[in-house]
């Protein structure tokens, strides 16, 4: 029974209906994830012990029998802490914050791969001065191997390899800062 605060005249606890809006909300995002490929599954902060209860809700094809098995794995996502039902949220939210995050930092590796094959050495060092744990001479080989691509019309193997080169050079940047302590 939710009772009543004498005092304030405030309910103790969330109302039924509540409670079965919360619950509904979290069957709808299990759906959700059950609908993910393994890829996209991967990318996401799932966490271990609801993995398994994924892929068996995936596995069973029978209309009632995957109504129940998605019952299931809600009320196995219910047992969870509720920041990671949000992280889930803002993962699979196309206009969630890490989604904006994400489509920012391939933003900025573009820009930087573009600046690279345009500007050349002076880019580069640009690039050193910025993330200097980047590889000066895998990058040049990279930079000089895809304007030779462009220039012979071959596919662009170098231009993805600059692409991921850049990538983990910026992305370890940002995720080594994270870890440092802000200074005053």
């Amino acid at each position: 029974m939710r009772g009543r605060d004498e005092d304030t005249g405030e309910f103790f606890s969330p109302s039924r209906s509540q409670n079965r809006r919360e619950a509904l909300e979290v069957l709808a995002l299990g759906e959700k994830l059950v609908s993910l490929s393994e890829a996209q599954l991967a990318k996401l902060p799932v966490p271990e012990s609801l993995l398994p209860h994924i892929r068996e809700c995936k596995r069973i094809t029978a209309h009632i029998a995957h109504k129940r098995q998605l019952a299931y794995l809600a009320k196995q996502m219910r047992r969870e802490d509720d920041e990671v039902l949000e992280a889930l949220r803002d993962a699979l939210d196309e206009n969630g914050e890490a989604a904006r995050r994400e489509v920012a930092a391939m933003h900025r590796v573009e820009n930087w791969r573009e600046r690279l094959l345009e500007g050349g050495d002076a880019a580069l060092a640009e690039l050193l001065d910025e993330y200097p744990q980047a590889d000066r001479q895998r990058l040049r080989q990279l930079v000089r191997n895809t304007l030779d691509e462009r220039k012979r019309n071959k596919p662009p193997h170098a231009f993805r390899e600059l692409y991921r080169e850049l990538r983990d050079a910026i992305l370890g940047a940002r995720e080594a800062g994270d870890a440092l302590p802000e200074q005053d």
